[in-house]
């Protein structure tokens, strides 16, 4: 997969892909940089993105006339509702959109067909700034992002509910793509938190310690499984490419 990774390509390396016979997206991964539970890394979203355009790449060049490049991450949001944790590093939301907006720019200019911006940090004022970026940019540049109803519905019944911050669903995904960023000692003993973050933001609730997550997590990670984060990273794959091909104005071939 060392080709697939933006960073890793010469500019002669690039050129020649950008020359061939398949038309060239690039998947930015988005996350944030912000406290996830006493037993996962501050880098959990970025990762997950990450994951999923990993294996939206080997989808591609499987299923259709396109292939993708993984482009560096964006690694910081808008994490306010973190606010009171150590590793909370929060950026406004123009300035997010601004430079998301830039980095499609470039990399459209030299002959990238189509952007995808993949966000799985989804604090909403986040994900609206991330939106933000396809305006102007409709065809060119795509947001994929487990908050629409289209791909939520195809996620874990404890992403569903809401409860799901360092939880099971993001636990199970960071076992099975990057195992050295879970402390399982610590996941293995920590109780259910049943406090689902979607309802909480829409009682008009904004941190993680006004709606009582004190260890910064909900749901349950001690019921995670490195076999659940394989099928979720899957389903997450199957949400980029969905979204590129909308944009695009092709069948959906996800699945």
């Amino acid at each position: 997969m060392a080709e697939k990774f933006l960073a890793r390509h010469t500019t002669a390396t690039l050129r020649a892909l950008l020359d061939g016979k398949k038309p060239i997206v690039a998947l930015i991964p988005i996350g944030s940089t912000e406290p996830h539970g006493p037993h996962l890394g501050l880098g959990t979203d970025v990762v997950i993105s990450a994951a999923a355009c990993v294996k939206a790449c080997e989808l591609l060049d499987k299923k259709g006339p396109l292939t993708a490049v993984i482009a560096p991450a964006i690694p910081y949001g808008v994490t306010d509702c973190a606010t009171g944790f150590a590793g909370a590093v929060s950026v406004p939301a123009a300035v997010l959109t601004a430079y998301a907006a830039a980095a499609c720019d470039g990399l459209l200019a030299f002959g990238i067909r189509h952007v995808c911006l993949v966000n799985n940090h989804l604090e909403p004022a986040h994900d609206a700034a991330i939106r933000a970026v396809i305006a102007g940019r409709e065809g060119k540049v795509s947001v994929a992002c487990p908050l629409t109803k289209k791909w939520a519905r195809t996620l874990s019944p404890e992403f569903k509910s809401g409860a799901c911050h360092a939880g099971q669903y993001e636990t199970s995904i960071m076992m099975a793509a990057a195992p050295e960023m879970v402390d399982e000692s610590m996941r293995g003993v920590l109780p259910p938190v049943p406090i689902s973050l979607s309802k909480k933001l829409s009682e008009g609730v904004g941190t993680f310690l006004d709606m009582g997550m004190e260890l910064a997590y909900a749901g349950d990670p001690a019921a995670a499984s490195v076999e659940e984060g394989a099928q979720l990273i899957h389903r997450l794959a199957d949400m980029v490419i969905g979204e590129i091909r909308e944009a695009l104005g092709l069948p959906d071939k996800t699945g």
